[in-house]
């Protein structure tokens, strides 16, 4: 199981903790995941705004970094995250 004691005493709020352990939950081996927001609002029952302010919570606390990932047509897709 995942030792999550520095995220619990960490001053995150409650929707950038709970957004991390989803991430940490879905991610491989290398810590790298790749959900969409709205899949992540609805499995978690937020507002895809609020998971929007969660990740750039997480990426300004160092535990997250995000990479945008782009279609060969030029559409964009899903996020990369990689979890510190």
């Amino acid at each position: 199981m995942t030792n999550f004691r520095n995220i619990y005493s960490s001053d995150l709020s409650h929707r950038a903790r709970s957004v991390y352990m989803y991430l940490k939950d879905r991610a491989d081996k290398d810590d790298k995941c790749w959900p969409a927001i709205k899949t992540i609002a609805k499995e978690l029952g937020l507002s895809s705004s609020t998971v929007k302010r969660a990740l750039d919570e997480l990426c300004q606390a160092g535990l997250l970094t995000k990479e945008s990932r782009w279609r060969e047509n030029g559409g964009r897709t899903s996020n990369l995250y990689r979890l510190s």
